[in-house]
């Protein structure tokens, strides 16, 4: 009931006009409330799915990868060759032709550390040969009269002993002179620092300016034609494989493209050591020469052929059923009453068509290969 308040004074054919109002309109909001209770929610109805939609989505079954002998471990690309280049004497930087990511002849000048000192030094080492030189000179010719005069016996043994021991001592002085000039022209060849091989240059932690000591590293060169992966593989799965001659090992680059993934390696090396702390050793797979993209630091894997109780849990599912949104990757999977799900899963590697999943599905599960349809299905 809607109560009615009068103003004093009211007449009854006023009063009878406003419960007749107050009436009307208690129906009609009883009649609005029922009707809308008859209904169901607006959001109910578009979030329902008539019987058997998700029958229709192409789905295939998780099997066991075929290729479940083969187990991965994570692995790094190195340079084979890898060198830091470092200041042997002390100096401002006066030259800096590079930067990281040039490429360099063997044999070109990187950088110039201040030499005038040094250029200073071996003028002097030079001038002190010449003055040796002449003394020499002198000291060869008055040997050569004093070597007369004693055969006419116009002076003594003693005499001619001391011409030749001053002529010796005096030899012996230009050689010194002439190593000192030769450790001064080295010296000056220290303020050039030059690159040992064809490379690249990968890091110049310096600029020009910088005081360089020696020691110091001025920037780091490797050579792009000759890389390698290198893992850490468990020194039990070396044993386990050890029967096969040699090692059977394959080198992946998950960064690459797809049909560039899977490198022809040229040599499998074990190195001999294992490590104590973590009872592992490295085993490296030599790349070949003519691999364009790939540089040290690169995240690689070294696939080695063994029995481990994970690689039965590995399944396989086709490319097409991954889903790729910003840094997760999942696909669909059908629950037990056909929805599919959407579900996170960790990859390994592909095979043609084929993408491994490494953890996030079973074996036997249904999994949607067209996930834009999955997508509509709620």
């Amino acid at each position: 009931m809607f109560p009615t308040q009068l103003q004093p004074g009211t007449s009854p054919n006023r009063l009878q006009r406003a419960i007749t109002a107050a009436a009307i309109t208690a129906l009609t909001l009883t009649l609005t409330t029922s009707g809308a209770a008859a209904q169901p929610a607006a959001s109910t109805v578009a979030t329902s799915n008539p019987p058997g939609a998700s029958a229709s989505l192409p789905t295939v079954i998780a099997r066991s990868s075929a290729s479940g002998e083969l187990v991965a471990y994570d692995g790094v690309v190195e340079a084979v060759r890898q060198t830091v280049l470092a200041a042997q004497v002390p100096g401002a930087i006066v030259q800096l032709d590079v930067k990281a990511g040039d490429r360099v002849k063997a044999g070109q000048v990187l950088a110039r550390i201040d030499a005038r000192a040094a250029d200073q030094a071996a003028v002097a080492s030079e001038a002190q040969v010449q003055a040796a030189r002449a003394s020499l000179d002198v000291a060869k010719a008055d040997l050569a009269r004093q070597q007369q005069l004693f055969q006419k016996n116009y002076i003594s043994p003693a005499a001619l002993e001391r011409a030749e021991a001053q002529f010796k001592a005096t030899a012996a002085q230009v050689n010194a002179q002439l190593a000192q000039a030769g450790a001064a022209r080295t010296q000056t060849g220290f303020h050039v620092v030059r690159a040992p091989y064809a490379g690249v240059v990968s890091e110049v932690p310096v600029t020009l300016g910088d005081m360089a000591m020696p020691g110091r590293a001025l920037l780091t060169l490797y050579d792009p034609s000759a890389l390698r992966v290198t893992a850490a593989v468990p020194h039990s799965a070396l044993a386990a494989a050890s029967a096969s001659s040699p090692l059977a090992a394959r080198a992946e680059l998950p960064g690459r493209p797809a049909d560039a993934q899977w490198p022809a390696t040229t040599r499998t090396h074990v190195l001999p050591t294992v490590d104590p702390g973590t009872h592992t050793a490295q085993v490296r797979l030599d790349l070949p020469t003519d691999l364009g993209g790939v540089a040290p630091g690169m995240f690689a894997r070294v696939w080695i052929a063994g029995k481990n109780a994970a690689a039965a849990q590995r399944v396989t599912v086709p490319a097409s059923a991954i889903v790729r949104r910003s840094e997760l990757t999942s696909l669909y999977v059908l629950s037990g009453n056909n929805q599919p799900l959407l579900r996170q899963v960790r990859l390994g590697r592909s095979d043609g068509n084929n993408v491994e999943v490494l953890a996030g599905l079973n074996d036997g599960e249904r999994v949607v290969t067209e996930p834009q349809l999955a997508a509509r299905v709620r």
